[in-house]
């Protein structure tokens, strides 16, 4: 019999790691050999022809984390805008305080300790097909997920993002980044307060697993 993992451990870890933005400590700087760390065991993750084709770009520079945290919140405010009038138009009654964490997020961007911008190595061409599509970003995004995990573990918080990509070109021009990459997300990264993060509210996996046709559940 193979290595056993303590079920109970994996299970809390995938099961809690949530998108932390209110809970963000601002005030307690992130090492980078910290980052580092995480960074090394999100390398671990399957890629398309065992190909890392990754960067990691770490943003912890106030100014430049300022001029990330102005164009995302120039994508942020009409986005914000049109999602509370789509919930009004709903009658949603429980939105309230994700959109309250969100209006947190994007008024302290620039105060989170570090940025993670994980990068591509290339670009896909222009109107590529959903193979290509699924093809390259399920190449790179496991291993997004495994820093967002390896930090999680650590007792950092992260949120993935990605409104400051309306603004992609801006961003590289701040940053130095060459046209033949693609960025992927924005991440916040920094501790989080508080003791520990509650399993979130899902349907039941019974109702969501299909077998071999369409709704045809257990």
């Amino acid at each position: 019999m193979g290595f056993t993992f303590d079920l109970n451990q994996t299970d809390h870890l995938l099961s809690t790691t949530r998108a932390v933005r209110k809970r963000l400590d601002l005030t307690r700087p992130v090492p980078r050999e910290l980052l580092v760390d995480c960074v090394r065991l999100a390398a671990q993750a399957p890629a398309g022809s065992n190909l890392q084709k990754w960067r990691w770009m770490v943003v912890d520079d106030p100014d430049l984390k300022m001029g990330l945290a102005d164009l995302y919140r120039k994508a942020y405010l009409p986005y914000i805008e049109m999602q509370r009038n789509q919930v009004e138009k709903k009658g949603r009654t429980d939105a309230d305080g994700i959109m309250d964490s969100a209006d947190y997020l994007a008024n302290i961007l620039e105060k989170v300790p570090a940025l993670l911008i994980p990068i591509g190595l290339d670009r896909l061409p222009t109107n590529s097909d959903v193979h290509a599509q699924t093809g390259y970003y399920g190449s790179l995004l496991p291993a997004v997920w495994s820093f967002m995990l390896a930090a999680r573990s650590r007792g950092l918080g992260t949120a993935y993002t990605t409104l400051h990509l309306k603004y992609e070109q801006e961003a590289a021009q701040l940053l130095g980044l060459p046209d033949t990459v693609t960025q992927l997300a924005l991440i916040p990264v920094a501790y989080y307060t508080g003791e520990d993060f509650k399993v979130g509210k899902r349907r039941p996996a019974e109702e969501i697993t299909y077998f071999n046709s369409w709704k045809s559940t257990l």
